[in-house]
């Protein structure tokens, strides 16, 4: 059947940014490409700027809306920032004669803008700045230090310069051992200067011997931390959890912070991403994002969580929370509370001690009774949170918010338990009938499968990532990443969360995947990439689904996700990503 015949559609205004352009700098760009009236009128807000429709080719619906219903439509129509209407072709003719139409690519997609529910965005920035995810042992990972100082004069040139970078993972070492500032010092080039670099987990963080020598004293030490020793009790350089705040790392300033954000909207628009949940903001980075959302430059949507110290006093009642700030760019409302360490570097707190670690039970980053009496407060003022990845941080932040909650509004709190790793079978079921959101990372099951039993045993590594345990519950989820601790693909989130293997189909099990009675159906998958995180970020009348009154933003995938062979999943690529209307990766 041969599709309606094509009209001509200026391309909405695209661009791809290394960070959203200010209005002056946009409208020089597109000057030239006769974008102009397009862009000044979209500015100004006067009369409408962008309307257009998008339609499926040859009479298929492969706009999926993601709505109530998960309907599939034909068209959808675009008006200055929102969905105006979504119907089949005859309809849209018959209600917006002439307008302006684009068809699809054969095979191509429609599905709303995509949220990853669980980011740290700068951090992000900082890891394509020196990655160290890929080394091989402790020398290669100096040897990665040593090129990137060696790659910049400014650098090489000033030995006070503070060096940082991400992505060390002992996991992936031919021998699995700590690091040590000794192995730093070896190197001629490495040696003498300021250097901390982050873990995988972001849980630990390896320093220099010059670091060591301005944080003496060290303390012997510190509750919910780790200071990593040589036999001789010797500090070595490693700090994890809550002995990394011993580091005297300098805060960065508004320029590196923009160096940072800038690798991140160029990439994430890449991978079809329009929002994130950015999960560990400080009082600085804060700002940064408010200003940039003020200014009119925040080119992806943020969702922050301000960090929660229980060494400082009680903030929720005196900090404002900040609502859809710049069109809907920048929101705070939840508070980052880091109960417990990780799985990978056994700081997750566990019931029982680890299998490969018999003295070991993780630690509580923040105790009990701290959460007992913070939990509520957080709550009653407005506030989202909590972090826990173990089954002992899962069940005592449960008690606190199950005790929070028992008179509460829960519907309008929206409690959410960032990670909720690995749970105790009496825990599971409390997720669904206390009605906390549970913000998990499928594509962490597939990067850790290959040692969870080793560090869980054979009976206990079967509650790690059980998502469908979780859904099975009455639990809402909402889908992310954890980037830069994993792949920043949504794409890859869905691969993970439907099929339990890595990326080239394998799997401790085999390739039916790791427990694969834990696996996530593809609609469950899609909507806990779009309106599931938008629920959970209080947007889901604006953002999430292609319904008409919400902000326009969608992305075009080459192949439909819904409905190809698992393997080919990967293969899919983003052609375009929009945000409100406007084209800022790819062609439509």
């Amino acid at each position: 059947m041969k599709g309606p015949e094509e009209k001509t559609l200026p391309e909405p205004v695209s661009y791809s940014p290394q960070r959203c352009l200010g209005r002056s700098r946009l409208v020089s760009l597109l000057a030239g490409l006769g974008a102009f009236a397009l862009i000044n009128g979209y500015f100004r807000g006067t009369e409408p700027t962008v309307y257009y429709a998008l339609c499926s080719p040859h009479g298929t619906a492969n706009i999926y809306t993601v709505d109530p219903d998960n309907t599939k439509v034909q068209c959808l129509v675009v008006k200055d920032e929102r969905f105006l209407h979504t119907s089949a072709y005859a309809e849209l003719q018959e209600k917006h004669p002439g307008i302006h139409i684009k068809f699809l690519q054969h095979n191509s997609i429609v599905i709303p803008g995509i949220t990853d529910s669980h980011v740290h965005a700068l951090q992000y920035g900082l890891q394509k700045q020196l990655p160290l995810e890929g080394a091989a042992g402790v020398l290669d990972a100096v040897a990665k230090v040593r090129a990137y100082i060696e790659s910049d004069p400014a650098v090489l040139n000033n030995r006070s310069t503070f060096i940082e970078g991400w992505g060390w993972d002992t996991t992936k070492w031919s021998t699995e051992r700590w690091p040590t500032a000794a192995e730093l010092e070896a190197d001629p080039v490495t040696r003498g200067r300021l250097i901390a670099l982050r873990s995988k987990d972001a849980h630990g963080c390896w320093v220099s011997q010059k670091i060591l020598d301005i944080m003496e004293p060290i303390p012997e030490k510190v509750d919910g931390g780790v200071i990593v020793r040589d036999s001789s009790g010797k500090p070595v350089g490693v700090f994890l959890d809550n002995a990394r705040d011993l580091i005297p790392i300098p805060p960065p300033t508004e320029e590196v912070l923009l160096k940072r954000w800038d690798p991140v909207v160029k990439d994430a628009h890449a991978v079809g991403l329009t929002a994130i949940h950015d999960a560990l903001l400080q009082p600085n980075t804060i700002d940064f994002f408010h200003k940039q959302a003020l200014e009119g430059n925040l080119a992806l949507r943020v969702y922050g969580m301000k960090y929660f110290d229980d060494k400082s006093p009680y903030w929720g009642n005196t900090t404002k929370k900040i609502i859809g700030a710049g069109g809907d760019r920048f929101t705070l409302r939840s508070a980052k509370f880091v109960v417990d360490g990780a799985l990978r570097s056994r700081g997750a707190a566990l019931y029982e001690p680890y299998s490969d670690d018999p003295t070991n039970r993780g630690s509580m980053r923040v105790e009990p009774g701290t959460l007992n009496k913070t939990i509520p407060k957080f709550l009653e003022d407005g506030w989202q949170c909590i972090h826990a990845i173990g089954d002992r941080t899962n069940g005592v932040v449960l008690d606190a918010l199950g005790a929070a909650l028992e008179h509460a509004d829960v519907p309008a709190i929206r409690p959410r338990i960032e990670h909720a790793q690995i749970m105790d079978h009496k825990d599971i079921p409390r997720l669904g009938k206390t009605g906390v959101i549970a913000s998990v990372q499928p594509i962490h099951a597939i990067s850790d499968m290959w040692y969870a039993e080793h560090r869980l045993g054979p009976e206990r590594v079967k509650r790690l990532y059980a998502f469908r345990s979780i859904i099975d519950a009455g639990a809402r989820t909402a889908l992310g990443t954890d980037f830069p601790v994993e792949d920043m693909r949504p794409l890859a989130t869905f691969y993970a969360a439907t099929t339990r293997l890595s990326y080239d189909g394998d799997s401790p099990h085999g390739r039916g995947g790791w427990f694969p009675e834990q696996r996530m159906t593809r609609l469950e998958a899609l909507r806990g990439m779009t309106i599931d995180p938008a629920f959970a970020s209080f947007t889901e009348n604006i953002l999430g689904s292609i319904e008409p009154g919400k902000r326009a933003d969608f992305v075009v995938l080459s192949k439909d996700i819904m409905e190809m062979p698992a393997e080919e999943i990967l293969k899919t690529e983003v052609l375009a990503t929009v945000m409100d209307g406007v084209v800022v990766y790819g062609k439509v």
